[in-house]
């Protein structure tokens, strides 16, 4: 069958529109690969000159009991092989000369030892891989990794808790309530996101550390510096990014389902759980994995507040000292830092449909 002008046309477009995304994918993920690929060399390995990208490492041949290291060598420089032979062979050298060196065939050894005029240093290696697991066990011993993803995965967890249940009451508010000065709050609200946060760490760190000395001086339990309590209770009082995002999803519900629902008898409460939740679980989990993400990679905060008690230390904080005693070992930080990326990875994947609803309809406003 012939194909159209306008189908050949759309074809193309589609071919390129593919190739084109294909590319982009793949110089987006290249820093991927090569932090997993280094996570898996050995130090000697990233030294080693002309070696692959990928963790390798001289291949070796057994002969006589002795380990001896294998080059392609042109066919055309030994004796007893063909010499307009212009191939390369991997050949086993027994004997290193600067201009002439001995050379065995591991694929043909009844040949016996035999000479090749070519210098060795010139030859390239063959290289077998060789990949070092053993990096992330000892990442895994040196920072005591189960309980460093414990403190992350409880900061993550209360923090989202928190950041759920307050902006859903506040953006429930915004959206179905009528009160004077309503849009004027909102906006308010929505202007503090333009703060910088440096503006706001001297009085935060001097309230909260107010509320140490206070709490001690009271003989109660300490939630200020050094507690997770600063990075926990402010997560209860919503925030402008989280809390524009539900609005503008709670906004696209329709009122006449609130209104059915009031005359049915529910509350204003009842109504916001029983039915504007249940429509609104991709603008939830975008804020989800929005948060977590966020709380995952937050390293400002637990600095300030956890650096006197290490035991609550999450992995940011702790992968940042260990890259500054481990600097020169770039394996050992690769996979420090994959480590710390598994979770968050998972997540985004498990919940990828969702999230990508979530964003798409948080952002326009039927």
């Amino acid at each position: 069958m012939k194909l159209t002008s306008t189908q050949w046309k759309n074809g193309f477009n589609s071919g390129f529109i593919t190739l084109l995304v294909i590319a982009v994918l793949v110089i987006f993920l290249a820093p991927f690969a090569y932090m997993i690929l280094t996570s898996l060399k050995t130090q000697d390995q990233i030294s080693i000159v002309g070696a692959p990208i990928w963790p390798a490492q001289p291949a070796v041949y057994d002969y006589n009991g002795k380990e001896v290291e294998t080059f392609n060598v042109p066919v055309a420089t030994c004796e007893g092989f063909d010499p307009g032979d212009d191939s390369l062979k991997e050949f086993a050298i027994v004997k290193k000369g600067q201009k002439d060196s001995y050379f065995v065939d591991p694929g043909n050894l009844e040949r016996g030892e035999f000479l090749c005029s070519v210098a060795w240093r010139s030859l390239d290696r063959t290289w077998q891989w060789s990949p070092t697991w053993s990096n992330y066990q000892e990442v895994w011993d040196t920072i005591n990794y189960p309980n460093l993803m414990w403190n992350t995965t409880l900061y993550a967890i209360v923090s989202t808790i928190g950041v759920l249940f307050s902006c859903t009451l506040v953006a429930f508010g915004f959206s179905r309530f009528r009160f004077p000065g309503r849009d004027l709050l909102f906006i308010i609200l929505i202007s503090t996101i333009f703060l910088p946060g440096a503006v706001t760490i001297v009085p935060t760190f001097t309230f909260w550390q107010w509320v140490r000395t206070t709490f001690e001086s009271l003989g109660l339990p300490n939630i200020g510096v050094g507690t997770w309590g600063p990075l926990f209770i402010p997560s209860f009082f919503a925030n402008a990014y989280d809390t524009f995002l539900l609005r503008q999803y709670f906004m696209t519900l329709p009122r006449e389902l609130d209104e059915a629902a009031m005359i049915d008898g529910a509350s204003p409460l009842k109504v916001l759980w029983s039915v504007i939740i249940p429509q609104s679980y991709p603008a939830l989990m975008a804020v989800t994995v929005f948060h977590i993400v966020y709380a995952w990679n937050d390293y400002f905060g637990p600095l300030i507040y956890l650096s006197t008690n290490r035991d609550a230390w999450p992995i940011s904080i702790a992968l940042s000292t260990f890259n500054g005693i481990y600097g020169q070992q770039p394996q050992l930080i690769q996979a420090g830092a994959l480590m710390a990326l598994i979770a968050p990875l998972i997540l985004f994947m498990v919940a990828q449909r969702f999230f990508v609803q979530g964003i798409v309809i948080t952002g326009v406003e039927k």
